[in-house]
Formats: structure tokens, sequence, C-alpha cells
């Protein structure tokens, strides 16, 4: 069972005689995020509700089977939508995508411009496949989603250089 304390950070320290602080074991990571370049995961809290959950910096983590479940997902999905999209005939790919699908978008996993034009790849909410979207588009229609990518960037590469961001 893995164990943690919710919202550390509002847990006084306990003295010789107070009881030993009460430990909470972690259901589910359900996102992350970054804030002052450090990374937080929103847990769910096993005997609570949703209402319960709470953003959790990774130090404070001991549960390191949840959060690489977490992240192996992402990298599963966007391996599954490329191996697809290898498989298939781009002839008889003629599916709406992006935004055309009708579909809420949830949170953009990747980038790139290697078609001369800068894409997202776009995950949307209850769909377990990812669109490339230009980001035009995106910046438009979801510009809260691009500001939230840009923010949990941890490195930046360009074609001369590579820049950390804090």
């Amino acid at each position: 069972m893995v164990k943690t304390r919710k919202d550390d950070v509002n847990i006084p320290a306990p003295t010789p005689t107070d009881q030993p602080a009460e430990e909470f074991s972690v259901e589910k990571i359900l996102d992350k995020r970054s804030r002052n370049g450090k990374v937080e995961y929103l847990l769910k809290w096993k005997g609570y509700n949703d209402e319960d959950n709470t953003w959790e910096p990774e130090e404070n983590l001991d549960c390191p089977d949840l959060i690489a479940a977490y992240e192996s997902q992402f990298e599963t999905s966007l391996l599954d939508t490329e191996d697809k999209n290898k498989r298939k005939n781009i002839s008889e790919d003629n599916r709406a995508r992006g935004f055309d699908r009708g579909l809420e978008p949830h949170k953009i996993v990747g980038a790139t411009d290697a078609s001369g034009e800068l894409m997202f790849l776009m995950m949307w909410k209850k769909c377990k496949e990812a669109d490339l979207v230009p980001a035009s588009q995106v910046n438009v229609r979801c510009p809260e989603i691009v500001i939230n990518y840009y923010e949990n960037k941890k490195m930046w590469h360009t074609k001369e250089t590579v820049i950390e961001l804090d």
C-alpha cells in the first residue's frame, strides 16, 4: 500500500507530545502540472470523494509505481497512435481530424514543426486517440491549454541550442 501525507504543507510538525501525523493512501494520479519549477500531481485519495483531491509536490510522494503508471499512459497512447498511423493507407484515412471531430480538448502532449508548421499533439476528453492540430487553431480555440503546455515544459530544444526553463 502506497502512503503519503495529504496536504503535507498544511500539517504542523508533530511535537513529542503530539500524535504522529495521519497517513493517507493514494488511490490514483489524475493529472500533472508544474508550479514554480516543481512538478505536482493531482491525487485521488483512497476513501475520499473527488472534492478532496489535492495537488501534491512530487518530492512529497512515495508512490513511484502510480507515477510511472500515470506517465506511461501518455507514452503508450502516443506510440499506439504512431503505430496505427503507419499501418493505415493514407488514401483510406479521410476521417475528420482535430477540432473537426467535435471533441473537447484535454491537453497538449507534444509539439512538432516537422511539416514546416508548428503542430500540437492534442489529447481529447473522453477519447484515447490524439491528433496533430495546427498551433494556429489551438492558440485561438483553447489558449489556456497552450499556456499550460508551455508552463509545464522543462526543456526546449532548438536547432542551435537547448534552453532549460526553471
